[in-house]
């Protein structure tokens, strides 16, 4: 009788990547904190100096993707009530944190090898 082998998380990681580049964005806005559709593309927003816009379809559709792929969590409602009760929160899973450090460990590489080749020298 064989038993079949669970996956690691590293293996199931490696199984979403590459990130598109909404997701990696939308991954990095959650490795600090919790937070609803608009405040995510509001910090993608400032933290891309405004050369990414998510608008309403990209965000919300990669969200939904996302969600299917187990690689964020929706926490529903909001717990404080001065907030409004429309919006739904967002936290980043272990696997989601996991395909984040694995997609950035290569844009790193990619990074250094073009800085190695002068790619990134200025004329």
């Amino acid at each position: 009788m064989s038993l079949l082998r669970r996956p690691t998380l590293d293996e199931r990681a490696r199984r979403v990547l590459p990130l598109t580049p909404a997701v990696l964005q939308i991954l990095l806005s959650l490795a600090s904190d919790d937070r609803h559709g608009l405040g995510i593309a509001a910090d993608v927003k400032e933290f891309t100096d405004g050369r990414s816009v998510l608008g309403p379809g990209t965000l919300y559709g990669t969200i939904k993707r996302m969600l299917d792929a187990e690689l964020i969590l929706d926490l529903g409602s909001p717990a404080a009530k001065d907030d409004d009760p429309r919006r739904r929160y967002y936290r980043i899973t272990e696997l989601g944190r996991r395909a984040l450090v694995l997609e950035m460990e290569g844009l790193e590489s990619i990074l250094g090898t073009a800085q190695r080749r002068q790619a990134l020298k200025r004329t």
